[in-house]
């Protein structure tokens, strides 16, 4: 009655939501959203409540209402979903299916997140139990029964299309996208989107003796966040990873891929610069109330005084704690979550391993946080749907791809993402840890930044690159979490997928087939707040910056206009030296182990005092944190 005198009287449209109503929005009248329609839908329902029983209606509801994919009632499901009639469905099977009907789009076990389609059949069950149809035992029993789904129908882009119907389903209704007609333009270049299928598929079937059992890739326009393909597994039918699960949208942990957000706010706050020396020693870092963290680099060694280029182009681990302990946690979580990371939530969840991938995040996330950087400091979201029209050809949803272009919020000056992309395609700043003809360079396009990441326990590897054109991730690893072996790494694993999807789209990019506008090699464009100066190699200071080194040997370096050099402390001094190795001796060493001897030094941005010509020492700095 409140939606009937709402209508009639207030000229409002309010929604039915007893049982009754729904079977009749579902079976006997349209879509769409008149007056005419709800006054047709309230007499209709007095009839049908008039003749027939409770029991008659819920009966004709089951039969009617929509089970998600083309599943229209409980037998169409059932035949859908597990292959045999309604009678004959286990338990299990049929509080899975009671669940789908609240919302069947997201929760269809054949829908873009299959994983909600378990987690409803929980929550019903759940509800079983609360009302006393199944005791808590039965509820653990059925919960641990196996589902045996059948082969859904072949689709192409499985997961982009799903990823699409879901977004519909979310603005429009289900009952508009499961009857309506639209019609729907999406991003999608489907020979891209075929190729990286095939090399995802391919590169993992090649990696299955080093444990590796799915893949994952994600290709898009930084500039206006078209996804133009999404390869959310190896294979979407695939039953030993279960395919359906699109990685694109699920947890995993980054590894070093999130240096590049660290280094970036470093480098906006000026905390350092390109330049600036980065003690990578045995380090230990002391947290009140919790035991040292002592990090380690990922080829097992150190490497001494390291300026921040190589720090980040090599990967260097201890460089990179440093550099967050500089940052501070809380700083950096915020920042990375203005960058398009969803998944931090309360910073005090986490610790300094942040930027060595100790917090989980979506490859999709990533791809719109490296998007930043392609931007030139533009945060641009994905999109998908390009169009959408009902049956009538009535267009309800358009976007203009020229007006959406870089139209997103800025979250760095081009001056930041200039540094860290020109550090990311810099091939002599990686070199020493990845050589210098790696998967990462990609034939051709010299142009690109790429960052890779492998979490320390193997569990994940990833791959990131992009221009201002394209942005390509990869993703290899296990659904279950189950660790790869050791020959993943850096330069194996996602990485050859990633520079064979990124040299096809880049070379369909400079053939003009996105945009005729696009325009030959997307270098990193140098803006008007950077400059280039001379700086000494070893130090990173200015050479008038340097005490007693006014003619040191020097390098090329890009910094922020209003700051160029690293400014640290060097020179020459008296330390204490272990007589038994020659190298800085351990504050608790006895003296008649120790010998006062005068070397050059730097004092890198934490206080860490590094000798310039004795071995590095065995022993950890220690540091305090916060600092």
């Amino acid at each position: 009655m409140r939606a009937a005198y709402k209508t009639i009287f207030k000229k409002k449209l309010e929604g039915g939501s007893t049982l009754t109503q729904q079977l009749i929005k579902n079976s006997l009248l349209t879509p769409e959203r008149t007056i005419r329609r709800k006054l047709r839908e309230f007499v209709l329902t007095l009839i049908v409540e008039t003749i027939y029983s409770k029991e008659q209606i819920l009966s004709m509801y089951l039969n009617q209402i929509p089970y998600g994919s083309t599943a229209y009632g409980i037998g169409a499901a059932s035949e859908l979903y597990f292959g045999k009639n309604a009678k004959d469905l286990t338990r299990s099977e049929a509080a899975l299916l009671a669940g789908l009907p609240a919302a069947p789009t997201r929760y269809s076990p054949f829908g873009a997140h299959p994983e909600l389609a378990k987690n409803r059949q929980e929550t019903v069950l759940r509800r079983m139990q609360e009302d006393g149809y199944v005791s808590p035992e039965e509820k653990e029993k059925i919960v641990l029964e196996d589902l045996k789904y059948t082969k859904p129908e072949k689709l192409k882009a499985p997961h982009f299309a799903l990823w699409v119907k879901d977004q519909l389903a979310e603005k429009y209704g289900d009952i508009l996208v499961e009857q309506g007609g639209l019609r729907v333009t999406t991003t999608l270049d489907l020979d891209l989107q075929e190729f990286a299928e095939k090399e995802v598929a391919t590169e993992v079937a090649k990696l299955k003796k080093y444990n590796v059992g799915n893949g994952a890739a994600l290709i898009s326009k930084p500039a206006t966040g078209e996804v133009l393909s999404m390869v959310g597994s190896k294979n979407y039918f695939a039953e030993d990873e279960d395919g359906k699960v699109n990685i694109i949208f699920a947890k995993r942990q980054p590894g070093s891929s999130i240096k590049p957000l660290n280094y970036a706010l470093a480098f906006r706050d000026q905390k350092i610069t390109p330049s600036t020396p980065l003690a990578d020693v045995a380090s230990c870092f002391n947290v009140l109330g919790q035991a040292p963290y002592c990090p380690k680099n990922y080829d097992g060694n150190f490497h001494g005084a390291v300026q921040a280029r190589f720090a980040l182009g090599n990967s260097y681990n201890i460089p990179a704690v440093r550099v967050l302990a500089l940052n501070g946690i809380e700083n950096f979580v915020e920042f990375a979550k203005k960058m398009g990371i969803t998944t931090w939530e309360n910073s005090s969840n986490y610790g300094l391993s942040l930027t060595l991938g100790g917090g989980e995040v979506k490859p999709a996330d990533l791809a719109t946080s490296f998007g930043i950087f392609a931007n030139q400091g533009i945060k641009q979201p994905l999109i998908s749907i390009l169009k959408v029209t009902d049956w009538k050809g009535k267009t309800l949803e358009e976007t203009n791809l020229n007006e959406i272009k870089l139209s997103g919020d800025r979250i760095l000056e081009p001056e930041i993402t200039f540094l860290i992309s020109h550090i990311l395609h810099d091939n002599n700043a990686r070199a020493t840890a990845f050589g210098e003809s790696s998967y990462l360079n990609v034939r051709g396009h010299p142009e690109v930044s790429v960052k890779t990441g492998t979490t320390n326990d193997l569990r994940d590897n990833w791959t990131i690159g992009y221009t201002a054109y394209a942005l390509v991730v990869t993703w290899v690893g296990n659904n279950d979490n189950s660790p790869m072996s050791g020959a993943v790494s850096g330069v194996s694993g996602a990485s050859p997928i990633w520079n064979r999807i990124m040299k096809q789209v880049l070379d369909k990019v400079e053939e003009g087939y996105y945009d005729k506008e696009d325009d030959g090699h997307a270098w990193p464009k140098q803006p008007a707040g950077i400059i280039g100066a001379n700086v000494c190699a070893t130090f990173g200071n200015l050479p008038s910056e340097t005490s007693g080194e006014a003619g040191c040997a020097t390098k090329f370096e890009y910094f922020l206009k209003n700051k160029v050099g690293a400014s640290i402390e060097t020179g020459r001094k008296d330390v204490q030296i272990d007589k038994t190795t020659g190298a800085l001796a351990h504050p608790e060493l006895p003296t008649e182990l120790t010998e006062t001897q005068n070397h050059p030094f730097l004092l890198d941005s934490l206080g860490t005092l590094i000798c310039l010509d004795c071995p590095i020492a065995s022993h950890s700095a220690s540091i305090k944190y916060p600092l």
